[in-house]
């Protein structure tokens, strides 16, 4: 970040900063415009708007794009922010898949990179995710050093005070000392470690299934169990970045059966293809589950009910304590709504008199990757308004 002390507020130079953001987030906002149409948007006078621009374009931050071809009077330029002043780059780090993409400040993804996951270590990782983030940069053309913010989706709650990852054993060792530093040490400046839930929210929350929600939360229902919560458009982490972890709600059919974590238990992936074979069914994944339910297949039906019914004493929990408009259900699991959403409204019905809307995420298995490259623009276009003008 820059050290530059910002010009104060009121003063020539701090008004020229005003301006120029107003110019710039018109831009950004609502695309390519002439300079009249920028001062029919912003408010702001032709010759101000034409001041700004200038500023912008001497420091790369805007280009002209052309100019107009029809309508009175003679053609003017068209002027765009320009995508290419900087780059962010989003990873997201799960047991099976390691996925890296790398977008322009315009947003538009121009590189990306899905492996498997086959570290088996915290430092193999580590390694990985940086191999995969240099291969990616170099498709593209540049250097992981052009990169200004890389975000990094990870499982578990990310204690940034003691510095190291807490609640994530699906990755070996990724609780120890050292590893959030080791990945900051490997990619260079501008690291950002995020839970992948959360981010997978502020996806769904900035591209996907829940664009016009207020209130909201996203349930990633997979390996593991994890939830996003979004209120008034901001990702509501809790005190201690714990808020989502709904993994760790107790459930079980008495009292004495009851210990932590064991909803994640009831309710991931494993547990669903646990359930198959004791049932006979010759499935070794869950997507192969909901396969054989597809065909009609009555124990894969009733496997998927059951799923069902404690998906909807998830969201019966969360309703009651945060009340969201909106429910947008992912993951390998979660993401099956054609088939889980009717067994779940069912059994949800018959829990509670709070009713959230109940949709699948629109993203896919790439909605952290989304949510890693939104937050990793919104920091980035800050950062280079700041230090560059």
């Amino acid at each position: 970040m820059s050290d530059r002390k910002p010009p104060e507020v009121g003063t020539p130079a701090g008004m020229r900063v005003l301006n120029q953001r107003a110019v710039l987030d018109r831009l950004r906002r609502s695309g390519a415009a002439t300079r009249p149409q920028i001062a029919k948007d912003t408010g702001l006078s032709k010759p101000t708007v034409g001041q700004a621009l200038a500023d912008l374009e001497r420091h790369g931050l805007v280009r002209p794009t052309g100019r107009t071809t029809s309508g009175p009077g003679r053609s003017a330029v068209v002027y765009e922010s320009n995508p290419t002043a900087g780059y962010v780059l989003g990873a997201d780090i799960g047991r099976e898949r390691i996925r890296v993409a790398l977008a322009d400040l315009g947003g538009s993804v121009v590189a990306r990179v899905d492996e498997r996951n086959r570290s088996r270590s915290a430092a193999a990782v580590v390694r990985t995710v940086t191999g995969l983030a240099e291969r990616t940069v170099a498709d593209a053309g540049i250097a992981l050093t052009d990169v200004l913010v890389k975000v990094i989706g990870s499982p578990g709650v990310i204690d940034q005070r003691s510095r190291v990852v807490r609640h994530a054993p699906q990755l070996p060792g990724w609780e120890s000392k050292g590893v959030l530093a080791g990945l900051e040490a490997s990619l260079g400046p501008g690291v950002v470690v995020e839970n992948d839930a959360n981010l997978a929210a502020l996806g769904e929350h900035v591209y996907g299934a829940a664009q016009d929600a207020r209130v909201f939360v996203c349930a990633t229902v997979g390996t593991g169990v994890g939830m996003g919560i979004v209120v008034d458009g901001t990702l509501f982490r809790g005190a201690h970045g714990a808020a989502g972890e709904v993994g760790f709600l107790p459930y079980g059919k008495s009292s004495s059966d009851v210990r932590r974590g064991q909803f994640e238990d009831a309710a991931s992936a494993g547990s669903l293809v646990a359930l198959a074979r004791e049932r006979g069914l010759t499935a070794r994944t869950a997507r192969e589950v909901f396969g054989l339910a597809r065909k009609g297949d009555v124990q894969a039906l009733a496997i998927v009910r059951l799923e069902a019914e404690r998906l909807a004493f998830l969201v019966a929990a969360v309703t009651a304590v945060i009340d969201p408009e909106l429910v947008v259900l992912g993951g390998g699991v979660g993401s099956n709504v054609d088939l889980l959403l009717e067994p779940l409204e069912a059994a949800l019905r018959t829990m509670t008199p709070l009713a959230p809307r109940i949709v699948a995420g629109s993203l896919g298995d790439g909605a952290v990757l989304s949510g890693a490259i939104a937050m990793g623009l919104e920091a980035a276009r800050e950062w280079v308004f700041a230090v560059t003008l």
